[in-house]
């Protein structure tokens, strides 16, 4: 293992948290892809082992290349990525590929490859709000200059992913609303911030209520009724809980689940439920702490980071990951609506799976500047003292 670390820098704990997640990712999406393969595949249960690992492999290539950049590049970065996600996100939700009743995937020409857009939003997003933020601190009190810029392309960003994945999007905006906290905007233009959000999402419904057809509000109704009758549920929460009764303490077994063969998605939505059917109470407990640790050790880097910037890049990129994983798990044990968000680092997927890798690149690469930092303050200090 020393051999591999030596290879990298940034914090090693993350590192490490990586590895973990990627191999209960594996594990979980072997033992849980085994109807899909007798599905498309004629029961090659390796192809899509092989396929993730591959996906995989290719998410830690764009970790590594993300983490050797100076996090000081990503400010300029956000600027173009915010500038393209937008009108991709028009595009998606004008021309996108209708999966579900959700037009979240844009189609990639030649190679046939289905894109989510709201992916590259997310990241683009936050980035350029830790932008923002870290320029103008020295007006950051002030309502013109420092909350428009960052309230406007916050709620344009949201309301366009909001129609085809309301989960996201809410995701997307809290995750704003705490690096605005964070960054000690005036907490009378937070709320401000949240009734203009509030009043768009409301005309939203107003008018979808009113179509032929009501689309996602329709599902996202159901959605809640199904929440609130606890006698019934949906199929999927019901699948979810015989799978979590079942796995007891110490659960099953590796690739010993039976619920994969009747829960819709076990490898992607639902993984979590699998995953404690097989590796028992444990191995949710360890999930979850994983993805804490990941967070506490974030935290660690925002305390040392130096430069205003890199600080709130890390705690919004972590809080965005932790904040899904947390609701992926609460909505596997039926504590919150069925939203459709994947377990990150761990569901299957592709393009999810790819920016969640560079979302962690980059808080490996403030971790790799800070370390950097430290490093030549000890040389200094310890020149200054052999000087003496």
């Amino acid at each position: 293992m020393d051999w591999v670390f030596n290879k990298v820098k940034g914090d090693r704990t993350i590192w490490l948290i990586v590895l973990l997640l990627s191999l209960f990712s594996l594990l979980a999406v072997y033992s849980s892809s085994g109807t899909l393969a007798y599905k498309y595949k004629s029961g090659n249960t390796e192809y899509y082992l092989l396929k993730h690992f591959l996906l995989i492999v290719f998410g830690l290539g764009i970790m590594y290349l993300a983490h050797l950049v100076n996090h000081q590049y990503y400010s300029r970065i956000a600027q173009v990525l915010l500038y393209l996600s937008i009108p991709l996100l028009f595009i998606t939700l004008l021309f996108g590929t209708d999966i579900n009743e959700a037009k979240r995937w844009i189609t990639l020409p030649l190679i046939n490859v289905s894109f989510q857009t709201s992916d590259l939003a997310k990241l683009a997003l936050i980035m350029y709000t830790a932008r923002l933020l870290s320029r103008k601190q020295a007006w950051i009190k002030t309502f013109r200059h420092a909350f428009i810029p960052i309230m406007i392309p916050t709620l344009l960003v949201c309301s366009l992913i909001a129609p085809a994945d309301l989960s996201t999007a809410a995701i997307l905006f809290l995750t704003c609303l705490l690096l605005m906290f964070i960054g000690r905007i005036n907490l009378k233009y937070i709320f401000i911030m949240v009734g203009s959000a509030v009043t768009i999402l409301a005309i939203f419904i107003a008018i979808a209520v009113n179509l032929p057809n009501q689309g996602r509000v329709e599902t996202w109704e159901n959605r809640i009724k199904s929440f609130m009758n606890d006698d019934r549920g949906s199929y999927q929460v019901q699948q979810a809980k015989i799978a979590i009764a079942s796995g007891g303490v110490i659960g099953k077994g590796p690739g010993n689940s039976t619920q994969r063969n009747f829960l819709p998605h076990p490898y992607s939505d639902f993984i979590y439920a699998i995953i404690i059917e097989e590796y028992g109470m444990a191995g949710g407990i360890l999930l979850i702490a994983l993805y804490m640790l990941l967070l506490l050790r974030s935290v660690k880097i925002v305390l040392k980071c130096p430069r205003a910037f890199g600080a709130l890049l890390a705690v919004g990129l972590s809080l965005s990951l932790v904040i899904q994983a947390m609701i992926n798990m609460a909505v596997t044990v039926n504590l919150l609506p069925v939203t459709g968000l994947p377990l990150p680092l761990v569901s299957m997927g592709g393009t999810s799976l790819w920016f969640t890798s560079l979302a962690i690149g980059i808080i490996l690469s403030i971790s790799r500047n800070v370390e950097e930092l430290e490093t030549e303050e000890a040389q200094l200090n310890y020149a200054s003292q052999s000087h003496y």
